[in-house]
């Protein structure tokens, strides 16, 4: 289904930049005057500049991926891809820069359906190493565009992403990139996952996730906040205050009021944003 809906966008042709900027604006344009629904302005919008964003603005950070030690128990093993909500986990040993491979769950099934019935009987000798497919890494540099190209050409739906001296910085997967384009895809598994990253105040303000992107607050609000300096709206914070501001902080810039509404260790977790009323 995926694969059918990413072909669905993929440019048929290459189109110069000044075209595909004046595509844009008549797009922009189009909305303003109220010719253009705003969800088919973002999907539109979304489609096409794919090929000027790169797989690190989207991403699923480092710090936020599932992974499995390759020296658990093969009980432990089991347990947890049962109880994870992805079907591809990222395997390591000796430390999480170490990535052996991505098991994928249907793999791991197969395995232990074949020891179960071997002649031990059990899932004693499981080594989750040699089941796990050989890892797919990226440059964290390559663009929207060029990834899902990549993922149709190669049949795959998952890439581990590294910076230029190959240590792990995230994730990427196809529905990402693809997520970009429609909006979020929900399935059984994401029911009551996430809270909302927007929320309206009472008093003209937002509570705001730290790790929603500019451009996804831009385009929820129409707002027109910079980004090319940072990709959250918790980085924009931080890039301008030049600091890694305190909960309680406010800041004023860009005719915005930003306040600091929580803050994890270095992480700007929720922030309440104010349009200011000049």
């Amino acid at each position: 289904m995926l694969t059918r809906l990413a072909r669905l966008f993929r440019p048929r042709a290459t189109t110069s930049d000044g075209a595909q900027s004046d595509i844009m604006d008549a797009i922009t344009t189009g909305h303003s005057a109220g010719g253009v629904e705003t969800e088919h302005r973002n999907r539109l919008l979304g489609a096409l500049d794919l090929h000027q964003r790169t797989v690190e603005e989207i991403m699923r950070h480092r710090r936020e991926i599932e992974m499995i030690d390759a020296d658990d128990s093969p009980e432990d093993v089991v347990a947890q891809v049962l109880a994870s909500r992805y079907t591809r986990l990222p395997v390591f040993r000796e430390g999480t820069e170490n990535i052996l491979g991505v098991l994928h769950a249907k793999d791991l099934l197969r395995e232990v359906h074949r020891l179960l019935r071997g002649e031990a009987g059990s899932i004693a000798g499981l080594d989750v190493a040699r089941v796990a497919m050989k890892p797919y890494f990226i440059p964290e540099t390559t663009s929207l565009d060029d990834q899902m190209r990549e993922f149709l050409k190669r049949r795959t739906h998952f890439a581990l992403v590294v910076d230029e001296y190959g240590g792990l910085q995230g994730l990427i997967t196809l529905e990402d990139i693809l997520e970009e384009i429609v909006g979020e895809i929900r399935d059984e598994f994401d029911k009551g996952e996430r809270e909302p990253q927007l929320i309206p105040g009472p008093a003209g303000d937002y509570l705001i996730d730290g790790a929603m992107t500019i451009r996804d607050l831009n385009r929820a609000m129409d707002w027109a906040l910079p980004d090319d300096e940072a990709n959250t709206i918790a980085g924009l914070v931080i890039h301008e205050s030049q600091t890694i501001p305190a909960e309680g902080q406010v800041f004023h810039f860009h005719g915005f009021r930003f306040e600091v509404v929580e803050r994890r260790e270095n992480r700007l977790t929720r922030l309440r944003v104010t349009p200011l009323r000049l």
